[in-house]
């Protein structure tokens, strides 16, 4: 019997780690998992360049040659290994190596377990889709957008619930219980053999409200290719600030063009169907049409969420900035509005912008729903 420990090592060298097995075979499971990896990373053209495979033939599992489609594949992967590595695999299939029937093929995603991966890849090719098909992958959408926003909107209504006071309150709800108050004036029912507290009266915080002015946030919305996850998060963060007391939400996605998602933001499941990912990028006139829209300049917040790299005047769009600064708008320019926060972009141009007064840098959903909540409250 092979060693699990050799097996593993193996399959993660691939077809030159042969040589670790000693002579002796992959157990069956491990021979699947070697096709199914196979069936993907064997396709990347690196691995001729670097000698790893002989004479230009891939590796292969079991005892014949695989005969592996993206439909079995997928039931192959989810049957042979642990989530977390299904979703990874997925996400390279469509990322990687662009194996488009991952979401294309009806087959497909009937199987498929919606995840974020696939929600990117459905909007990159849904102009590649039927109308059958695109009802398949809807769901896709539809289940990884409902999960995006019942972890934010929790994120939102903290930030704009009201301040905790110091004083005590007679309504009893368990987010503003007081528990320091709570133990310290209920130390005389300490029962020290049982070694427990009892309470015999809970005390609990009010909870005051902000007065809030309406404000506008206007969010803008870059759909070039790199900006994929911002354009989901800013959907879904627009929903979730849609409808809040105080605030009054608009959504601009532009490439060269501009088109105004407005009425589509209580819905981000129809809204991010309409995007249109790719494609030139004209920050200028996507702030220009923003300019036209604020009313109260000094309770305004425009958001532009983008990668910075104009295709456009970056002397207009800097003017522009400048204008909205001085007229009292807060000016947010963020280069990645997702989880993670990590952007890539130009520097020189987002320079640009911060030295003319804009707020300039990468956040996450949650932070932009506190820095609005922070600025409405004031």
């Amino acid at each position: 019997m092979t060693d699990p420990d050799l097996e593993r090592w193996r399959l993660v060298l691939g077809e030159a780690g042969n040589a670790c097995l000693g002579g002796q075979a992959l157990s069956a499971e491990a021979g699947a998992r070697d096709a199914a990896l196979d069936w993907l990373y064997g396709r990347d053209e690196d691995l001729d360049r670097r000698g790893v495979r002989r004479g230009g033939s891939s590796r292969h599992g079991g005892d014949g040659a695989s005969t592996l489609t993206t439909v079995t594949w997928l039931d192959d992967i989810t049957r042979l290994f642990p989530k977390e590595t299904v979703e990874r695999l997925q996400r390279d299939a469509v990322e990687r190596y662009e194996i488009h029937d991952v979401v294309t093929d009806p087959a497909v995603l009937q199987r498929v377990e919606p995840n974020p991966a696939l929600l990117k890849a459905v909007l990159r090719t849904k102009h590649l889709m039927n109308p059958d098909v695109l009802r398949l992958a809807r769901r896709i959408v539809e289940t990884v957008v409902r999960q995006l926003t019942e972890r934010l909107a929790t994120e939102v209504r903290a930030a704009f619930t009201g301040a905790r006071a110091r004083r005590p309150s007679r309504f009893r709800q368990a987010r503003n219980f007081d528990v320091r108050r709570t133990i310290r004036n209920n130390l005389a029912h300490y029962r020290v053999e049982d070694r427990r507290l009892y309470i015999d009266m809970p005390y609990f915080f009010s909870r005051t409200r902000r007065h809030v002015d309406q404000w506008q946030v206007i969010l803008l919305v870059d759909q070039s290719g790199s900006m994929t996850d911002s354009v989901i998060h800013s959907a879904v963060t627009a929903a979730c600030l849609w409808g809040l007391p105080g605030v009054r939400t608009h959504l601009i996605a532009f490439d060269t063009d501009v088109v105004d998602l407005t009425s589509d933001v209580d819905d981000p499941v129809e809204l991010l169907m309409k995007v249109q990912l790719g494609g030139g990028t004209d920050i200028a006139r996507a702030v220009d049409y923003a300019a036209q829209l604020i009313e109260q300049p000094r309770r305004t917040i425009v958001a532009l969420i983008s990668d910075f790299y104009e295709g456009g005047s970056e002397g207009r769009l800097v003017c522009t900035v400048r204008s909205l600064v001085e007229q009292g708008t807060r000016v947010l320019g963020l280069a990645a509005l997702d989880e993670q926060a990590n952007p890539a972009y130009d520097r020189a141009l987002a320079q640009r912008l911060a030295d003319v007064g804009a707020s300039v840098g990468a956040m996450t959903p949650g932070e932009l729903a506190t820095f609005v909540a922070e600025q409405v409250g004031r």
